[in-house]
């Protein structure tokens, strides 16, 4: 049943309309049904396709990737291996993020407490200029992989 019209379903996604013709356009959203006066009309299954598109984004999957989980969705016990490497392929591109992150967090850490310490110029914006950065105070760890962040000040 259509029960829906397009302002409705983004409300209830809090999806912008644009996103929904968007979704539409691109084969993530089947072309909707339309009334008499040719106004888009959505039912549940609609709905239920945007909340799994939200929570595959909040995955950080890709308009790509949630394509081909949808695709995927339509037979759900034959394509239970893709869905596993596809899913194995997202949380490897997290770890690598992860560590990414981790090694950000304590360059930044270092920077943030030599300029601290520092009584002349600006590590960070040395650092940033490419310039190097100067040595660490005693007691300042130097090192960008120091993870358990001993040394918060």
């Amino acid at each position: 049943m259509s029960r829906w019209s397009i302002g409705d379903l983004a409300t209830r996604t809090g999806m912008s309309t644009d996103a929904l013709r968007y979704y539409e356009k691109i084969g993530l959203l089947p072309r909707a049904l339309r009334d008499g006066g040719g106004r888009r009309r959505y039912g549940d299954a609609d709905l239920a396709r945007l909340l799994f598109i939200q929570r595959a984004q909040t995955m950080n999957f890709s308009l790509a990737e949630i394509g081909h989980l949808l695709h995927l969705r339509e037979r759900p016990q034959q394509a239970r291996a893709d869905v596993r490497r596809v899913a194995g392929e997202k949380l490897a591109q997290v770890e690598t993020r992860l560590k990414s992150l981790r090694l950000l967090r304590n360059e930044l850490r270092l920077l943030v407490n030599l300029c601290a310490d520092s009584s002349q110029g600006c590590p960070i914006l040395q650092s940033l200029d490419g310039t190097g950065v100067p040595e660490a105070s005693p007691g300042t760890s130097r090192d960008p992989t120091d993870a358990d962040g001993a040394n918060p000040r």
